[in-house]
């Protein structure tokens, strides 16, 4: 897969994607998204891709919107399309992906960019990184899913001053508070991260992809409706050649061989 803004390669059953515009610290504009997309359509109906793993080339993971795309002060510009036509599909497109998207924060996630890192399954940072909402420091609020994902990883409160003050938050600070899973020494941070994303990838992905969604439908519904959810799902992946699989190896004392399916 060939972009003008990511570098993107498959390395066995993981699609490794790098935001390539160092230059501007990985900034998005509407192909960024489009791109992401994209990629996430592709891997979503290609078998043989099982995990995507995101990453920031240079020394930024994603600074938020390239401002000198959307330059505003004229008064003319709808944040609303803009939204709705870029961020907004590119998060859902992420979370809609029924595979496992293992987020490698190397640097600086700033606004949308702090969004799209919370759009992704599994998040390892590097010690150097380190999110910054940015929104209200310029008199906006948070977008690309910022106010949907921080509360529930880090609690109202913390969510609530972390945003009014517009405070930085460090690598570990994120870990301690549920932001980020894991953080490793710069020199190590993306091998560990791969790691993960291999790990998943031979993992079986049919029942990740369908823990996934099962988390999705958790987020919005009663207590009643998500188990009934769950034995629905059950029944789809006790009913999969995984399954099988799975149980098979358990009784052989040997390790499965999952296929996804």
């Amino acid at each position: 897969m060939t972009y003008e803004t990511l570098l993107v390669e498959q390395i066995e059953g993981v699609v490794e994607v790098t935001l390539n515009r160092p230059e501007k610290y990985n900034a998005l504009t509407a192909q960024v998204a489009r791109e992401i997309m994209d990629v996430c359509k592709k891997v979503g109906r290609d078998a043989s891709m099982r995990a995507i793993l995101l990453t920031g080339a240079g020394r930024g993971f994603c600074a938020g919107q390239d401002l000198e795309e959307v330059d505003d002060r004229a008064g003319d510009h709808s944040f609303r399309s803009h939204l709705l036509k870029t961020y907004n599909p590119m998060a859902m497109a992420m979370r809609a992906l029924e595979k496992p998207i293992v987020v490698a924060v190397n640097g600086a996630a700033a606004g949308a960019g702090f969004g799209l890192a919370l759009a992704g399954d599994i998040r390892y940072a590097s010690e150097h990184a380190k999110f910054v909402p940015a929104f209200i420091g310029i008199g906006l609020v948070p977008d690309t899913g910022v106010s949907y994902w921080l509360p529930r990883l880090i609690g109202a409160g913390r969510a609530a001053e972390v945003l009014f003050s517009n405070e930085r938050i460090n690598a570990q600070q994120a870990a301690e508070m549920g932001l980020v899973n894991k953080v490793f020494p710069a020199d190590s941070f993306l091998d560990e991260a791969r790691s993960l994303a291999q790990k998943l990838a031979s993992g079986p992905t049919l029942g990740i992809g369908l823990t996934k969604r099962i988390l999705n439908h958790s987020l919005g519904v009663s207590f009643a409706e998500q188990i009934d959810y769950e034995a629905y799902l059950q029944d789809v992946t006790g009913h999969s050649a995984d399954y099988q699989e799975g149980v098979t190896a358990f009784l052989e004392k040997r390790a499965p061989e999952f296929k996804g399916m």
